[in-house]
């Protein structure tokens, strides 16, 4: 017979205290039994030796023994029941991990009495000490001896159960709140993309009346841009490398309406170019500095875009800063206030997607220099996460 791999995944029955579809190695659930079966034998032996005065190592060692029969048989069977509902059920249907409770009683008594009997057995046989079993003795007594051995059973089988099933009602809270964290995401991101469409064919719009050529090379642009950010817009997270190179085409797009009033650099270092953030997060905070800060200036103004990396280990944080030389904070008017939904949006999607571990942060800009600087710190993230919805 081949032994199981002690690191193989091993499913566990709610009975022996996981929830359902948990998996752990078998050498854990090896040592998991054992422990038990040990404890349980030390309190027993101890219990022997004060209320009866018997010596604890020979009533340790058939407790022991008994302990170990009755765990393997009840386990045994348990499996083999819940084996067979299972084919009896057919492959379609929900997969039982333990058999209930009317059939885990059925183990527990059977397993326990043949435990106590096999047990006794060996237990005599290794003190030398002669032990009356379960068929030898009278109705009294035999049933003392199966509730001796039941009860102990009985008492880790209800524990386990009971944690088990509190485990399970955890996992679905844990899974409930996730799903709820993913889709007010989905619904933020769906928001904000026609946000940025509403915006640029309002820019659009304006610069066919001023000048028609130059509103159908931004028409084409518009339209390569979208095909680019679409899977994008789609995925979890993607790549700094990603999201520069979606801001760049944006930045193309917004430069045939703007000419030299705008003068846009990238910063990212390429040590950071494969890490990880939300998609077309940065998009909107250049679309505000665009909009309410360089268009309202005559002369418009430099946008500059940079990725860092503050603090080192697990400690460490990835800085993504948009500052522009626009009109700042203090001097916008009324008319190029906005709604303030696109910055509403960041502040959402950070909240719901890194909670307090991130942070966004609008103010001037602390050269002195007249502009803004909106500057997001979030988690550094280096596995791809990204799977299209």
């Amino acid at each position: 017979m081949k032994l199981p791999n002690p690191d193989k995944a091993f499913p566990v029955f709610e009975a022996l205290g996981a929830s359902e579809g948990a998996q752990i190695t078998y050498k854990q659930w090896l040592l998991r039994q054992a422990r038990i079966v040990l404890i349980i034998s030390l309190v027993l032996a101890s219990l022997m030796r004060l209320l009866a005065g018997q010596d604890f190592i020979p009533s340790f060692l058939f407790c022991l023994c008994i302990s170990i029969c009755c765990s393997s048989l009840i386990q045994g069977m348990s499996r083999g029941t819940t084996w067979l509902i299972n084919r009896w059920r057919g492959p379609g249907a929900e997969r039982a991990t333990w058999p209930g409770w009317p059939l885990m009683l059925v183990c527990l008594i059977v397993g326990s009495t043949l435990g106590y009997s096999v047990g006794n057995q060996l237990g005599s046989w290794l003190t030398g000490i002669e032990s009356v079993g379960i068929l030898r003795s009278g109705p009294r007594q035999g049933l003392s001896m199966v509730l001796l051995s039941l009860l102990p059973g009985l008492a880790v089988t209800y524990f386990f159960v009971s944690r088990s099933r509190l485990q399970a009602a955890q996992v679905q809270a844990q899974t409930a709140q996730r799903q709820a964290a993913e889709h007010q995401l989905r619904l933020l991101e769906s928001q904000l993309e026609p946000h940025m469409l509403f915006n640029t064919l309002a820019n659009l719009r304006v610069l066919i009346a001023l000048d028609p050529q130059r509103a159908q090379a931004m028409l084409d642009q518009l339209i390569a841009f979208l095909r680019a950010t679409l899977t994008a817009s789609r995925a979890n997270t993607h790549s700094l490398r990603e999201e520069f190179a979606r801001l760049q085409d944006y930045l193309a797009l917004m430069q045939i309406r703007m000419g030299t009033r705008l003068r846009a650099s990238l910063d990212l270092p390429a040590e950071l170019a494969e890490l990880q953030m939300p998609p077309l997060l940065l998009q909107a905070l250049v679309e505000n500095a665009i909009k309410h800060g360089l268009e309202p200036s005559i002369e418009g103004g430099e946008l500059h875009i940079r990725a860092s990396l503050q603090g080192q280990g697990a400690a460490a944080r990835l800085l993504l800063e948009v500052r522009d030389g626009g009109v700042g904070l203090a001097s916008a008017t009324p008319s190029s206030a906005g709604t303030g939904f696109g910055l509403h949006q960041v502040r959402e999607r950070l909240q719901t997607q890194f909670g307090r571990a991130a942070s966004f942060q609008l103010s001037p800009r602390a050269d002195g220099l007249p502009g803004t600087l909106a500057s997001i710190r979030m988690p550094v993230q280096t596995n791809p996460a990204s799977q299209t919805l």
